[in-house]
């Protein structure tokens, strides 16, 4: 679904943690790292797409996430040639996204990157709101920039820092990554980043180990 210029309608997600950290996350077989995206199909407003891709992508559902804020208008980015299918060539010429600014409100347990049988990523982390533009893909990342500064002002407020000056010392670097099971033999992840080949086999443990009828 194409608009008359071209552009597909999109959703770009940035999902914060509880300390104002945003989910990270590594496009499977690649290293490029980037937020939770996709298309809006006929008939759904952006907030239905967005909570359809949060599923896909992240395994969250409405209950797990409160919207923040959303952009006011359409970001675009124009996607190269060398990106586009061949048949799609000369009449597809790239995205128009609503973002959306969610708060998670459950358990990074509830994260499932194998949600569906067709993942999005392979490993993520809680990073610093302004991502390293750097590991994005290069024609996105203008819209990241312009989405990121958009949204900068209605991040809730965190005494987050002012919790470790109270207590008389600093946070350590390692206070706010989050960690999951080691990566495997031979793939390089940036430090902290968190290798996730099946997410669900953690879930399914922790249901088993919990007491019942709580």
């Amino acid at each position: 679904m194409l608009d008359r210029d071209g552009f597909r309608p999109n959703v770009g997600i940035i999902l914060l943690n509880q300390k104002n950290q945003v989910f990270w996350g590594k496009r499977i077989r690649t290293h490029s790292w980037q937020f939770p995206q996709g298309g809006i199909d006929r008939g759904e407003t952006p907030e239905q797409a967005m909570y359809r891709e949060l599923n896909e992508e992240v395994g969250l559902h409405p209950e797990h996430v409160r919207i923040v804020a959303r952009t006011r208008d359409w970001l675009r980015y124009e996607v190269p040639d060398r990106y586009i299918r061949r048949e799609a060539r000369g009449h597809y010429k790239g995205q128009k996204q609503i973002w959306f600014l969610l708060q998670l409100m459950a358990q990074d347990w509830h994260l499932n990157l194998r949600a569906t049988d067709h993942p999005e990523f392979d490993a993520w982390r809680w990073n610093d709101y302004w991502v390293p533009l750097d590991a994005v893909v290069e024609f996105k990342r203008g819209v990241y920039e312009m989405a990121l500064t958009e949204l900068a002002r209605f991040l809730p407020r965190t005494d987050h820092r002012n919790r470790f000056l109270r207590q008389g010392h600093r946070p350590r670097e390692t206070d706010h990554l989050h960690h999951l099971p080691s990566p495997g033999q031979g793939l390089e992840l940036p430090p902290g980043a968190s290798f996730d080949p099946d997410p669900q086999a953690a879930v399914d443990s922790k249901s088993r180990t919990e007491p019942q009828g709580q």
